[in-house]
């Protein structure tokens, strides 16, 4: 059986030391790294090393009873979280360690729900109970009231398939066909392990275990009952279907795409389809790659449940589909900030460009972006630690000494009602026409595609084009050029030409119609928020209060727990991002505040920002409101706010 079971947790929780020590228990590898000793298996990488974090997500293999377990540690920095959520994708269940001193943390909580996203079947790991300060009943209590009460302690309560009577019932509550016949019959083991299984593999049972992974304790106990406890129905009768997780170049550039198997299998120098839809590619495979760490071995065939890397596809992206599988996943951790690459004159633009080019292909949460006019590279980040990682790597890689601005917010703009907008496209020789309805929808949605275009007014083929060209871009705002967001665009209607109609013409047509419907709607401006949880001595909660309030932020009701007060809330990330600094000043280091990312809502300072924006819409070289029509062999533009006037599919 093949399992992919991935470690995740807070920075610091001791995830890369728990899975250093299962690798040594099984005996994967041979000698017993520590990140203190910067010799662990996994964090292979320089930066890793010097730094004691994982900065990227790798895998290592474990064969255990007759299973082959794929071991895939991710980061635990807020910072990376965007590569971390790339593995989660992957993982048949996960193990969320958390510290018995420190209990639950700001990202455990991201952590969490992203699993819960993806659907990923969770076990529980309170780490480091030899630690002055530990307490797993408080920990376990945290979990229960911030993450999930369907936990149960499995450390002393499940051995060699025996129960104790608590975990018989707490199982049988959740199963009501179960639960009759615990009272008509009582407890049978061999019909308690398989619904244990089954109702873990369903996200409705969340087991927990303790122990040390510094201190080897209850490190291969927890291992054997989660070997015990899962089970993966993988097919290999299928056609082959696969999941792109993550994108790497090796030492001689060669582009390597790692792959889950999700169905069937695929053999070296088979031909596999990826991409979207309308843009199909078919590329033979060359190589076929086993990773465990930094080394791997050659092989000539995979199948469902292995986790590969292969050579021979230039252009996949991470969370494509491969083979059979088409959807592409979207991800749901995306960066905040930006920040602009600065570098020596003498170096050439396009040699910079070109590495930030490759780190995109393996990050795509960069979005490296060439501002053509003011001959600018701006990148898209998560936070500070990432430009410092970003400036070694560049280094390290490609040998260019770069820096970067001061990061700045990236807003998105939305809209306030309900709008029709209209494209036209007819210079000689070309004709498109697209008729779009446009309205808001509920926050941090993005955008959705509805269709009632009738296929007696535009083919089909034509609608999909309409579709297609919506999403192969980022498409701009009208009051400072930030990315449209939460929006309902449905396809009314459209017209094209049998003879003119041409390659782009839709994309034009598409482009003009959603920018004349912004010229028209009331627009918002959107800025990121941070979810944010502070927990203080009862002394100086009036101060943090009034700091939250100055920085334009919400906070519920706060509560006393012992001596400590907790309070949670809601505040702008460009208010509150440089606040830990004063924040631990006040609370002189004795206070904890963990900030995730709540998405975005209403700008706080909506007028200050367009105004330093200065975004001019009539000027943006991507796009224009205006369409074109033709008369008398002769093209001709037509204004936004004249425009509807002129409609093909408007006229009667």
């Amino acid at each position: 059986m093949k399992k992919t079971i991935g470690i995740l947790a807070h920075v610091d929780a001791g995830k890369t030391t728990f899975a250093e020590q299962l690798f040594y228990l099984t005996k994967s590898i041979r000698q017993r790294g520590r990140v203190d000793h910067k010799d662990t298996f996994m964090d292979s990488h320089e930066i890793e090393k010097e730094r004691g974090i994982t900065v990227f997500s790798d895998q290592g293999i474990i064969s255990y009873e007759g299973s082959t377990y794929y071991i895939v540690d991710t980061p635990g920095h807020v910072d990376f979280s965007p590569e971390m959520e790339r593995s989660i994708q992957v993982m048949d269940y996960a193990i969320i360690i958390i510290s018995a001193v420190e209990g639950v943390e700001g990202h455990t909580e991201t952590v969490w729900q992203l699993l819960r996203k993806y659907q990923v079947p969770t076990f529980f790991f309170i780490n480091k109970i030899d630690r002055v300060g530990a307490d797993v009943q408080r920990v376990i209590k945290e979990i229960q009231s911030e993450l999930t009460d369907d936990i149960c302690d499995i450390t002393h309560s499940f051995t060699d398939d025996i129960m104790h009577e608590e975990l018989i019932e707490f199982i049988a509550e959740r199963d009501e066909i179960l639960f009759e016949q615990y009272m008509e019959s009582g407890y049978d083991p061999k019909v308690w392990i398989q619904a244990f299984k089954t109702a873990i593999m369903e996200n409705k049972i969340f087991p927990c275990a303790n122990g040390s992974a510094l201190q080897d304790i209850g490190i291969i106990d927890f291992f054997e009952k989660i070997d015990c406890l899962t089970k993966t129905n993988y097919s290999v009768e299928e056609q082959f279907a696969g999941r792109v997780y993550k994108i790497r170049h090796d030492e001689n550039g060669a582009r390597i795409t790692f792959i889950k198997a999700l169905k069937g299998s695929l053999k070296i120098r088979d031909k596999v389809r990826y991409g979207h839809e309308e843009e199909q590619v078919m590329e033979k495979v060359t190589q076929i790659r086993i990773y465990s760490g930094s080394k791997f071995k050659l092989v000539d065939e995979v199948s469902a449940g292995d986790l590969f890397a292969v050579t021979g596809l230039s252009i996949a992206a991470d969370g494509d589909g491969v083979g059979s599988l088409k959807e592409k996943v979207n991800y749901e951790m995306t960066p905040t900030l930006k920040s602009k690459v600065i570098f020596d004159p003498k170096i050439s633009v396009k040699e910079v460009l070109q590495a930030f080019q490759l780190l995109d292909a393996e990050d795509s949460s960069l979005r490296i972006i060439w501002e053509e006019s003011l001959q600018e590279i701006h990148i898209h980040l998560m936070g500070k630690i990432q430009l410092e990682v970003l400036k070694q790597i560049v280094e390290e890689r490609f040998g260019l000494e770069v820096s970067f601005g001061k990061p700045e917010i990236l807003y998105k703009e939305t809209i306030q009602t309900t709008v029709n907008g209209y494209g036209h496209f007819e210079p000689l020789g070309h004709y498109a026409e697209v008729h779009l309805k446009i309205e808001p929808t509920e926050r941090n949605s993005g955008i959705y595609f509805e269709n009632v275009c009738h296929v007696n007014e535009l083919s089909v083929g034509n609608q999909n084009l309409v579709q297609q060209h919506l999403f192969e871009r980022e498409h701009h705002g009208v009051l400072t050029g930030s990315s449209l967001t939460d929006v309902k665009v449905t396809l009314l209607t459209g017209r094209a030409n049998q003879k003119h109609t041409s390659g782009g013409d839709f994309r034009e047509a598409t482009y003009r119609a959603l920018r004349q419907g912004l010229e028209k709607a009331t627009n918002i401006l959107l800025e990121p928020y941070y979810d944010f949880k502070i927990k203080v001595e009862l002394n100086d909660i009036g101060r943090i209060l009034s700091d939250i309030q100055q920085a334009h932020g919400t906070f519920e009701t706060p509560e006393t727990v012992g001596d400590k007060v907790i309070v949670t809330g809601r505040v702008p990330v460009s208010t509150f991002m440089e606040y830990s600094t004063e924040f631990a000043s006040i609370t002189h280091g004795k206070g904890t505040m963990n900030l995730s990312f709540g998405g975005y809502d209403r700008c706080h300072n909506e007028e200050e920002v367009i105004e330093t924006y200065g975004y001019n819409k009539d000027a943006d070289p991507k796009y224009t409101s205006s369409s074109i029509f033709c008369s008398k062999g002769n093209g001709y533009t037509v204004v936004w706010d004249e425009a509807e006037k002129e409609m093909h599919g408007l006229k009667k």
